[in-house]
């Protein structure tokens, strides 16, 4: 059995009450008016300012991706752990902040399937995929 480091610990305490903290202070850290729009079940996309919106997201991701890579480091102390979960993040940014604008743009959307997309984009999702993923590798090995 692997003895548990305190520092590291605490510091993944840290970072898990900052991510907390993003959720709860979402309304004032970033402009987002589909907050509302999906928090109450709207049936009309609101208006919205696209450059604000892609920027407040944008914020909100990389904030939340900063926390991610830091807890992930902090679990595995790896940096091709770390260099490949940044690539992801990446890759997976550039898809989705793509997808949910085409979809945001389209006269029609699926409001679910942008609703998820969002959800992806905004949340931590990733996180709790990589660390049990990682984990898993890690013990493989």
């Amino acid at each position: 059995m692997q003895k548990v480091n305190i520092k590291s610990a605490l510091a993944i305490t840290v970072l898990l009450v900052l991510l907390v903290s993003v959720r709860i202070f979402e309304q004032k850290l970033f402009y987002d008016p589909l907050l509302n729009f999906f928090k109450f079940g709207g049936k009309v996309i609101p208006k919205y300012n696209g450059l604000k919106l892609f920027l407040g997201l944008t914020f909100r991701y990389v904030l939340n991706t900063a926390l991610s890579l830091g807890i992930i480091w902090f679990c595995f102390k790896d940096k091709s752990v770390l260099k490949l979960t940044t690539l992801l993040y990446v890759i997976f940014f550039v898809v989705l902040i793509g997808i949910f604008f085409v979809l945001l743009n389209t006269s029609n959307p699926s409001l679910m399937l942008l609703f998820y997309i969002r959800r992806f984009i905004i949340q931590p999702l990733f996180l709790i995929l990589f660390v049990p993923a990682f984990y898993y590798q890690k013990r493989v090995k």
